[in-house]
């Protein structure tokens, strides 16, 4: 009954903002097509993407799925489009990500024999796994379905916490369905377990080392076709009947003869298998996959419908395809009674039954949770408060978390601007005092890589560590952050502190070559060294930079641009070097990484350390050069096909940034709540803000050549700056920006329009 009135209550917000979504959008037949229709999930498959493909619902726990053999580092999702065979449909997956794991409970239907084989081969009649084809395939919010080669039509869909599975099997030979504990995305099962409770239903878990250090998932399913035999296997070989705990379970369920429809629900937990029933009885009762289906969809356009742009069906596609991709993380972490495995292995309460995990931190800082709270700004709170819980467990704030584990990955304290980016902007429902605590313990504790020789030094020395470098100037954009939230609290000791260690950039500075320049703990100059090198670690040196070169991690000063052009000595110096950036040319090194792409000149839009870079020159006062440069990488590198994105997609990092760059305007410091301008994509874009405001950015005369801003007006009133303030977003109000095919070299060239650190 729950799961029906939730289904009710979802259909009647959708109609509620149907009818402003066709007046808002241009007339035709593409103003009767829904947010969701624009979303092609397809897009970013292939490529360096690595985007999840299959069904979940805005930020859902379940993300139902197929599940390629892991090859390499282009699965790490689960999939990928160069693929063509399956080995099932698993329960949890990345989206984006650079490393691999999840993969979580894997379900295959076949027909004829017993088998448990999973290989590239998919020999019918040999192996459980199968081919198929991009032509019988459809992926959609809310819903994936796949005609597999074996015969069997796959129709999957969720809700929050459950997977919901449909499958026609042709009419000849016995249908089966393997569940195979045994195999996930890179990940080694230490221990698992099945059992049948009856010839409907079957529980087990899986407990699994991977990136994560580890995780424990439960699982409850039910079939609504009786299962007539239920056989277990420990990898292939086969043990008994109906129950086995063994560290790499599979067990395969026959269903009675004639069996050609079978729905198979699954719902996970962290806790237990009984929370995991908790679980489905509240969220999936019924077995009505086309009303389930529907409230998936339904809860995408309610999401989506947050910024209505009018614009092609090109451009749409692209960009609510890039807004779908920000709102599959971070991941609700919890069951229904709001319990969940901490980082510590012990089971937690949350607030509210509001947790979050899957924080790709290092990426997300930038882009993401900036315009979070803008559009999501009910969630901004949950997210401190589920990084300051990870704090109380592990005794420093997330890096990248990922389920029960933090894996370490990437340099910085990243959470660290997110919480003072939120505090600065005024949100409340958490705890600031307990957030700058645990922000300064974290931004001093030795459990940080580079902290100690940090504070010995005053910067990290490039023979202390690895990637030293960038290590240090990730820390300094963090620092920032929380000196200034230090300030606003009024704790002008901590500001102090942290404002010189934010600062710390200065030191890297190498005048007569105007890059950063790794430094040794001496004191001298880190040599030999090529700003062109990105592999220096593999020449068996420890001064080198993470994913990038000396080029790129020179403009690594998000946080204070001013000071930076400062270093330069003036406006035109550092604008012609920032100029070269984009155009000089140099081997990066052999074993240079792969996420060093979307090359033009030495940036590198495919890694995140550069996406601020294109708006440094608002600071200088060339905001026609930002405006240049930001569409062109837009119209470049991001497109409507599966290889749409030129690096990995990050849990909606790469997506965020197109979002805000094609609404024309981007947050570069990433807490202080200026966005500077770029050059808006669209002729009309609306955000819905709380309240019922909304802000609308218009550029009537917009076009492929229109790139250039030629003038602003807020509100109807001329605006000479070339940044605007959170605050007066949240506001609400119109901002009109007059387009040219001409650069205004004046706009925002003064020093009192241009936007600055603090």
């Amino acid at each position: 009954m729950k799961a029906k009135k939730q289904i009710l209550i979802a259909g009647t917000m959708l109609l509620a903002f149907g009818a402003v979504l066709l007046s808002a959008c241009s007339q035709g037949p593409a103003a009767q097509k829904t947010y969701a229709d624009y979303v092609n999930p397809m897009i970013g498959s292939g490529g360096h993407g690595h985007v999840f493909v299959g069904a979940s619902i805005p930020f859902g726990t379940m993300q139902l799925g197929p599940q390629n053999i892991h090859k390499g580092w282009d699965w790490c999702s689960g999939y990928h489009y160069s693929d063509s065979v399956v080995i099932g449909f698993s329960h949890n997956h990345l989206s984006g990500t650079g490393c691999s794991d999840l993969g979580d409970i894997i379900l295959m239907p076949y027909t004829g024999t017993v088998r448990t084989i999973q290989d590239q081969a998919a020999v019918p009649g040999v192996s459980a796994s199968s081919k198929y084809s991009h032509s019988n395939e459809m992926a959609k919010p809310g819903y994936y379905s796949l005609k597999l080669d074996n015969g069997v039509d796959v129709e999957l869909t969720a809700t929050q916490r459950v997977g919901m599975h449909h499958y026609q099997y042709p009419a000849d030979g016995e249908a089966r369905l393997l569940i195979d504990l045994d195999n996930g995305n890179g990940t080694r099962c230490l221990e698992s377990c099945i059992r049948k409770i009856n010839d409907t239903t079957f529980v087990g878990y899986r407990y699994v080392e991977g990136w994560t250090p580890l995780h424990k998932i439960f699982f409850y399913a039910q079939v609504n076709q009786p299962v007539t035999d239920f056989t277990t296997f420990v990898v292939d070989t086969e043990q008994g009947k109906d129950s086995l705990k063994a560290d790499r379970v599979k067990a395969v369920a026959t269903f009675a003869e004639g069996t050609t429809d079978v729905m198979v629900k699954v719902a996970t937990s962290s806790v237990s298998i009984e929370n995991a029933r908790l679980n489905m009885e509240a969220e999936l009762a019924g077995w009505d996959f086309a009303a389930v289906r529907k409230a998936a969809v339904d809860k995408w356009n309610e999401a989506l419908a947050c910024i209505d742009i009018e614009g092609t069906d090109k451009q749409k596609e692209i960009f609510y395809t890039a807004l779908y991709h920000t709102f599959i993380a971070p991941t609700l972490y919890g069951d229904v009674n709001g319990e969940y495995a901490g980082v510590d292995g012990k089971i937690y309460k949350a607030e509210n039954n509001e947790n979050y995990t899957t924080f790709s931190l290092w990426d997300t800082y930038r882009t993401l949770h900036p315009m979070f709270t803008i559009i999501k700004p009910d969630m901004v709170p949950g997210m401190v408060n589920a990084m300051l819980a990870i704090y109380d467990q592990n005794g420093v704030l997330p890096v990248w978390p990922l389920l029960s584990g933090e894996t370490y990955t990437m340099p910085g304290y990243s959470a660290v601007p997110v919480i003072a980016d939120a505090y600065l902007k005024g949100f409340t429902g958490f705890d600031a005092e307990r957030a700058l605590n645990a922000m300064v313990a974290t931004a001093t504790s030795e459990k940080m890589n580079g902290v100690p020789e940090f504070m010995k030094y005053g910067y990290i020395p490039a023979d202390a560590r690895p990637e030293a470098t960038s290590i240090n100037l990730e820390y300094a954009a963090d620092d920032w952050g929380l000196a200034l939230m230090a300030k606003k609290m009024g704790k002008m000791d901590i500001y102090d502190t942290f404002m010189k260690r934010a600062k710390s950039y200065q030191l890297f500075w190498d005048a007569s070559i105007k890059k950063v320049h790794p430094k040794m703990s001496d004191g001298s100059w880190y040599e030999p060294y090529s700003p062109f090198l990105a592999n220096h670690r593999d020449n068996g040196n420890l001064g080198d930079f993470t994913e990038g070169n000396g080029w790129e991690y020179t403009f690594m000063v998000p946080q204070h641009p001013d000071g930076l052009i400062a270093l330069h000595g003036s406006d035109d110096a550092f604008i012609a070097n920032l100029d070269s950036l984009f155009v000089v040319e140099g081997d990066l090194g052999p074993g240079a990484p792969p996420d060093v792409s979307g090359m033009v000149g030495q940036y590198a839009h495919g890694n995140e350390p550069n996406h601020h870079i294109p708006y440094l020159y608002v600071y200088a006062g060339a905001q026609w050069k930002t405006a240049e440069r930001v569409r062109m990488l837009q119209e470049k590198f991001y497109t409507d096909d599966e290889n749409g994105y030129c690096g990995n997609e990050d849990c909606g990092q790469m997506s965020a940034w197109h979002v805000m760059s094609a609404l024309g305007f981007y947050q570069v410091n990433p807490s202080n709540g200026v966005f500077v301008f770029g050059s808006p994509l669209f002729k009309k874009a609306t955000i819905a803000l709380p309240e019922g405001k909304t802000f609308t950015v218009e550029a009537p005369d917009n076009s492929e050549k229109n790139v250039y801003i030629a003038s602003v007006k807020l509100n109807g009133q001329a605006y000479d700056k070339s940044f605007i303030t959170y605050e007066d977003i949240m506001k609400g109000g119109v901002l009109t920006f007059e387009m040219s095919d001409k650069p205004n070299k004046d706009f925002g060239k003064a020093a009192d329009k241009r936007p600055v650190s603090e």
